[in-house]
């Protein structure tokens, strides 16, 4: 593992602390950049540590495990290295710049989601405006934009509208030094709190030409850029929720070893029947994760081709392995007694946030959908 058990231990000691107080996680990044994290999947021949993407999953296990918002919000940056990544594996260039930026220590944040539109990569409210020499200005609200205090390229996409080849869905990335946006201190959320994932209004923010990276017919796309982001996506995002459900498992253990219970002269709760069986329930549920994640990773090093299944595959990993890490968070709850009810608790906290992952896309009912569309044909107009 390149996050070494005390680099964790320090980022878990200061999580609780960036919790309560609504904080960006500043040293955490900072460690991490100092290890090489930020670099983790970008090739070796482009400067960095050339670990592909299931190693980076367990990676982000781990990170979770120690500071679920920490890790969140890293993912962020790791999606636009990891599709950078996946993109050129395949033999093209046109994010290989992603790979060499982050080599050199570039923030990349995630500027996609956008309030109210369910379309997420097949569409987009925000106008992106051409410049007359290849380039955008980008008009619009983004939501969710983790690491809003600390990102230097913000990845992003908006609908031109008036070319004659139009509409087309443009991929570019601004810089926080080209201005052009407004980040909105408004990240006072339930859980996730130091992922600092404020809203991001661009207001003319400019890509020039040589920072636009794809042009694509709205709507569903093969294209090796749209295949790269889900797969990074899900892939990542299943990761951090599994992580932080692994977690909620190794803190009940550690609670029920201690409890002890006044009915069953004061044997520990760890003998108890039905808690062992919770906690069993939960385990096994987990278990189930870990190879599902894994092998889509693999697959996606190793340039497997699953065809039309890839979609219904990656979003059904990814709503798998937050409503199994939802479930198994709350039975570590239920098996710790009222503790774990005082924000004070570890498991408060790790409750707060593995809620989040209803909200990231995609969605239960989008991934029912997809593979419905798979099982039985698409549903004729």
């Amino acid at each position: 593992m390149l996050l070494a058990p005390e680099l964790l231990d320090r980022i878990r000691d200061r999580a609780a602390g960036y919790d309560r107080e609504n904080a960006f996680f500043t040293e955490d990044l900072q460690e991490l950049k100092e290890a090489g994290y930020l670099t983790a999947l970008v090739p070796k021949e482009l400067g960095g540590l050339g670990m592909s993407l299931e190693e980076v999953t367990r990676e982000q296990m781990a990170l979770a495990g120690a500071a679920p918002a920490t890790a969140l919000a890293v993912n962020m940056h790791q999606v636009w290295v990891g599709v950078a990544k996946v993109v050129h594996d395949r033999g093209e260039t046109f994010m290989d710049q992603v790979l060499t930026e982050a080599a050199a220590g570039e923030v990349f944040g995630f500027g996609i989601s956008e309030r109210g539109n369910d379309l997420v990569l097949f569409g987009s409210t925000t106008e992106a405006r051409p410049d007359g020499e290849g380039g955008y200005t980008f008009h619009g609200t983004k939501i969710f934009t983790s690491l809003s205090p600390a990102w230097t390229r913000l990845g992003t996409f908006g609908t031109d509208t008036t070319s004659p080849d139009g509409p087309k869905s443009v991929y570019a990335f601004i810089t926080r030094d080209g201005g052009g946006f407004e980040i909105k201190d408004d990240w006072d959320a339930l859980g996730q709190r130091a992922s600092q994932s404020c809203t991001t209004v661009l207001q003319g923010a400019h890509a020039p030409a040589e920072r636009v990276v794809r042009r694509l017919d709205p709507g569903p796309n093969p294209d090796p850029l749209i295949f790269g982001i889900f797969a990074c996506f899900e892939l990542l995002l299943a990761s951090v929720y599994t992580g932080i459900a692994q977690r909620a498992i190794d803190v009940a253990v550690a609670t029920v070893g201690k409890r002890t219970s006044l009915q069953h002269d004061g044997a520990p709760y760890s003998r108890d029947p039905d808690i062992r069986w919770r906690l069993a329930h939960a385990g096994i549920a987990l278990d189930g994760i870990y190879p599902q994640i894994s092998t889509l990773a693999a697959d996606v090093d190793s340039l497997a081709d699953h065809g039309s299944m890839w979609f219904p595959r990656l979003s059904a990993v990814k709503v798998r392995a937050t409503e199994t890490a939802k479930d198994v968070v709350d039975a570590a709850i239920r098996v710790s007694g009222g503790g774990a009810y005082f924000n004070r608790s570890e498991l408060s906290r790790l409750y707060r946030d593995v809620l989040a992952g209803l909200f990231h896309p995609s969605d239960d009912e989008s991934a029912h959908s997809a593979w419905a569309n798979a099982l039985l044909g698409p549903v004729p107009d």
